[in-house]
């Protein structure tokens, strides 16, 4: 029993590892400039959507592989399973630029110098150490980063709780009272399509897929599912404890506005923020790109030596990262993930036998089409 309890746990951090990896730093100055004090309402509708992408997930690790692993599969899901892989290789090299430009945008911020010149130089020079290293020696050396920058990003997560509790504590109880922030001035079909920019933060829950070398489909199954309810928890009681304390940005959201609200809160706060913030964006960037070199040896079918790998990555997120900012790559990254999970969705539908689960799975591919479609960036 406790053999599987720990199996199930460490299972479970992978995912969440990537759940959180960038989402509780970004997440609140972006919904509450699209939906002001409606953000929690928002960030639940993404949670559910994220979810019910996740059982797609599940289903095809119980259904799909079986299928895909036999000697035979048939042509139409093998070519959707491929397409899915490069999906997820073009997504991973995306996300792998939106964690180190987070990264740069909170050290900068720290020290007073986040322009977009030195948060692009910052974040390039950061890509081009990952790759040297990684051609050179690998970067299966600093894979185990990974575990410790998720226990410091769970502690500064409750820790920020704590601190915005007790802010809101103090603000209920003054004359003042609590004040909620207003949305900027956006129309229905503007806030839709920004929330739906929104997906990359509660992405991470498709990792277990592929973690079938290492455990059973019935511990990745659980530990994805048991992954989407902790982040759906915290993201829900994060947004809404820091919500009181937006209004004191005036209207002013940005990449790193999370600095700021910490400050609010406790000028203690801000330095752990501020490590935190580059630990884990370091970790969750080395994380993809070993994810993202991983998949191209698998779909190059063990063609493409490691370290061309690891230079192609480097390469495109240098170029991504002079060519967009940090709003921007998250909605980018955000319409990637949604593309690989409809290609997961056609996946799931292909296998299926019920007529109920697939018109299921279809509208769940529908409105993941939506977001690779029409998603844009907060502004």
């Amino acid at each position: 029993m406790k053999s599987q309890f720990k199996k199930l746990a460490v299972a479970t951090s992978t995912p969440l590892a990537s759940i959180f990896g960038s989402g509780f730093l970004i997440i609140v100055p972006i919904l509450a400039g699209a939906v002001g004090k409606y953000s929690v309402f928002a960030m639940a509708g993404v949670c559910t959507l994220a979810y019910a992408v996740g059982s797609v997930i599940r289903y095809n690790i119980n259904n799909a592989e079986p299928v895909l692993s036999a000697g035979k599969p048939p042509k139409a899901i093998l070519f959707l399973e491929r397409a899915s892989d490069l999906a997820l290789i073009l997504a991973y090299v995306i996300s792998v630029t939106l964690y180190l430009h987070i990264l740069s945008a909170f050290v900068l911020g720290g020290m007073h110098a986040d322009t977009e010149l030195n948060e692009n130089l910052l974040t390039s020079a950061i890509i081009f150490v990952i790759t040297v290293i990684g051609i050179i020696k690998g970067l299966n050396m600093l894979e185990n980063l990974e575990h410790w920058a998720l226990f410091i990003k769970l502690l500064i997560i409750v820790v920020l709780i704590i601190g915005f509790a007790h802010f809101d504590w103090i603000a209920w109880h003054s004359t003042s009272g609590i004040t909620l922030p207003k949305s900027l001035d956006h129309t229905p079909w503007e806030i839709l399509t920004i929330v739906a920019g929104t997906l990359i933060v509660v992405q991470g829950f498709e990792t277990t897929r592929y973690l079938g070398n290492v455990y059973d489909s019935e511990i990745r199954v659980r530990a994805s599912r048991l992954s989407q309810i902790i982040s759906t928890t915290v993201y829900i009681v994060f947004v809404a404890l820091a919500l009181p304390i937006v209004h004191t940005l005036n209207g002013q959201y940005d990449d790193n506005s999370l600095i700021k609200l910490a400050g609010v809160a406790s000028s203690l706060l801000v330095v752990p923020l501020i490590v935190a913030a580059a630990l884990s964006q370091f970790s969750a960037a080395v994380a993809d790109t070993l994810a993202a070199s991983g998949d191209m040896q698998e779909v190059a079918q063990g063609r493409l030596k490691v370290r061309w790998g690891y230079l192609l990555i480097g390469v495109g997120a240098i170029a991504l990262t002079w060519l967009a900012n940090t709003l921007e790559i998250i909605a980018l990254a955000s319409r990637a993930f949604a593309f690989y999970y409809m290609l997961q969705c056609f996946v799931a539908i292909s296998v299926s036998k019920s007529s109920v689960k697939r018109a299921g799975m279809a509208i769940v591919a529908a409105a993941l089409g939506f977001i690779t479609v029409f998603a844009v960036p907060a502004s």
